[in-house]
């Protein structure tokens, strides 16, 4: 049955590379759709500067990542939204724009979609799914067999595209990687368990999650305070400090003081740092005691993964902690202290904008401007209710701002965010509804940057995620703007090629056992322009110039039409095209 998660077999006519076999091309025209992703590959190197290290990413720097010049006030609800606008809001919003989608957002107006995508049901959790496929059974407790599955299955069909998106941005934000799940076997179910967490609370309080984040037996795992033991005078041990120094680090206050607005306190013209090594000694007190709660029983099941972690009394420090210029008293249960430390951290006031920042990036912009970090950390310290972290306000707060929605940012070279290689594979598997007909959704792990995206779900490489927030590409032009470009850290010449190529097959043969439907677009494949239109709306909110356009409708143009394989083969291209063309990796 493992075998099933990694080799499913198709029944097209593919070479020993993987490309479609010319060879076997009734017409002789796959040549021209290869050809046209050559060209498009060409166009992409281009844009990215030929990779986060070279100078010559100046090229591209003014498409990537920027504040507009002056904020304005928080937007009203449109009245009328256009087509383009609307795949513009979804692609900001959501995993990918379809044409239904895109109605809907045209009926219900902005703030109308976010409300009835906070109130969708999902389509059953990962963990039940994994269950669902008896990989449950011993034989896999050392296994990581099924988890891509379960992870991108959800990820293309769930309806909730809204709260998918959320949870993949909170992934990102408060990091776990699969790979690091060390202790206790189940690796597959302990990743599937934190993503459900994730989903299950994305649009709750972040103070609750935090307390979440923090008896998760994934967290404890892969921060290594599971099992964590109190100081041991005799040997001279000390508590684990990697979950209290990354708690502070990336999960709540960050590195600097903050203004609300997200800029850099300053004393003396120089940042203040948030802690200090004796304030990680202290923390690293609280997170003592905590192992997985087996309720009992053994280990030869996953169940304990799902059920937080419990206090061991005697591996507990019941001596006073301090920290952050607070102490939590000594004598209280573990329990008790770990409540008493996140309200220490949960009330700092860096964590309205260290976080909105980051939820801002993931989702509009790189850099955004320090009037809107504002405005979203102002909802997050107070949602109008006098409720301090309410993500669902939050997110919204993010998507219906001015700076997110103003059309005038479509002209201004340091507005938007390049695209993770994620969201691009998901914007076309979104679009064209991708299904598994088996329902194994054999994608695998993508992370290879060479052959694949160079990014899979809960596989970053590191807790620093797979790129940083404030990561500045050298010897570049957004360096020299003193501006960031966090995706830019994954792009190099090796993986744009690798991802062109990858989506090249993946558009014109499927993934494994998950395809795509183009029966929307092949009755307007004869007719260039009229396809070209159709994918550059839903594909690129419109977004592709007319010199691109132009020379993407040459290319379509030169390949034969008329037959039902010569439609094909043409929407292969076209979407091929599209896919690799600067406009659409970069996010305005």
């Amino acid at each position: 049955m493992d075998g099933q998660f990694t080799s499913v077999k198709t029944d097209r006519d593919l070479d020993q590379d993987g490309f479609v076999d010319m060879n076997n091309d009734p017409d002789g025209k796959t040549s021209a759709a290869l050809t046209a992703a050559a060209l498009a590959t060409s166009a992409l190197l281009a844009a990215c500067g030929g990779g986060a290290d070279s100078p010559s990413a100046n090229a591209a720097a003014g498409q990537v990542a920027g504040a507009p010049p002056a904020p304005a006030p928080s937007a009203a609800p449109s009245v009328s939204i256009s087509a383009t606008e609307a795949s513009r809001f979804l692609a900001q919003a959501s995993l990918g724009a379809s044409r239904e989608q895109i109605a809907r957002v045209q009926a219900l107006g902005y703030a109308g979609w976010l409300e009835e995508q906070f109130k969708l049901p999902g389509n059953g959790s990962r963990w039940d799914w994994l269950v669902s496929k008896g990989l449950n059974d011993a034989t896999y407790r050392n296994s990581q067999a099924g988890f891509d599955s379960t992870a991108w299955r959800k990820l293309i069909s769930s309806p909730d595209t809204l709260r998918q998106r959320i949870t993949l941005a909170l992934s990102e934000i408060i990091v776990i990687s699969i790979d690091g799940l060390i202790g206790g076997g189940w690796k597959a179910f302990s990743a599937a368990a934190w993503l459900d967490m994730l989903e299950t609370n994305c649009f709750g309080n972040y103070r609750d999650l935090l307390q979440l984040v923090s008896t998760s037996p994934a967290m404890g795992q892969y921060l290594t305070f599971r099992g964590n033991t109190k100081y041991n005078p005799v040997t001279g041990a000390l508590p684990d400090e990697n979950y209290a120094r990354e708690l502070m680090q990336l999960f709540s206050i960050g590195l600097l003081e903050l203004n609300i607005d997200g800029t850099p306190r300053l004393d003396d013209g120089k940042p203040i740092e948030t802690y200090t090594l004796d304030d990680i000694t202290g923390l690293a007190r609280i997170f003592t005691g905590w192992d997985f709660d087996l309720a009992g029983g053994k280990a030869d099941t996953p169940d304990f993964m799902r059920r937080p972690m419990l206090q061991i009394a005697s591996r507990h420090e019941t001596g006073a902690s301090t920290f952050l210029k607070n102490t939590v008293p000594a004598g209280l249960s573990g329990a008790d202290a770990l409540k008493a430390a996140l309200d220490i951290i949960f009330a700092h006031p860096n964590v309205a904008p260290f976080i909105s920042r980051q939820l801002i990036q993931r989702l509009v912009t790189s850099n955004p401007a320090p009037a809107y970090v504002a405005r979203v950390a102002a909802v997050f310290d107070n949602d109008g209710t006098g409720t301090r972290g309410n993500l669902q306000a939050v997110v919204s707060a993010v998507l219906l701002d001015s700076e997110a929605r103003n059309s005038l940012n479509l002209s201004d070279v340091q507005f938007g965010k390049l695209r993770e290689p994620m969201l691009r594979f998901l914007g076309w598997a979104r679009a064209y509804k991708a299904t598994a007909a088996n329902d194994i959704w054999n994608i695998g792990n993508t992370s290879d940057p060479a052959t694949k995206l160079g990014q899979s779900p809960l596989r970053s490489p590191s807790v620093f995620n797979f790129f940083r927030p404030g990561y500045v590409p050298p010897n570049s032009a957004i360096a020299a703007a003193s501006l960031v470009a966090p995706e830019f850290q994954i792009t190099n010449e090796s993986s744009v090629v690798g991802y062109v190529n990858y989506m090249q097959r993946a558009v014109s043969n499927g993934v494994s056992d998950v395809d795509a439907d183009y029966s929307g677009l092949l009755p307007l494949a004869d007719t260039a322009g009229a396809l070209l239109d159709e994918i550059n709306l839903v594909l690129a909110s419109g977004e592709l110039s007319s010199d691109t356009l132009l020379s993407l409708r040459a290319a379509i143009d030169s390949m034969p039409a008329g037959t039902d394989n010569r439609r094909k083969q043409r929407v292969y291209a076209a979407l091929t095209l599209v896919l690799a063309a600067p406009e659409f990796i970069v996010l305005k």
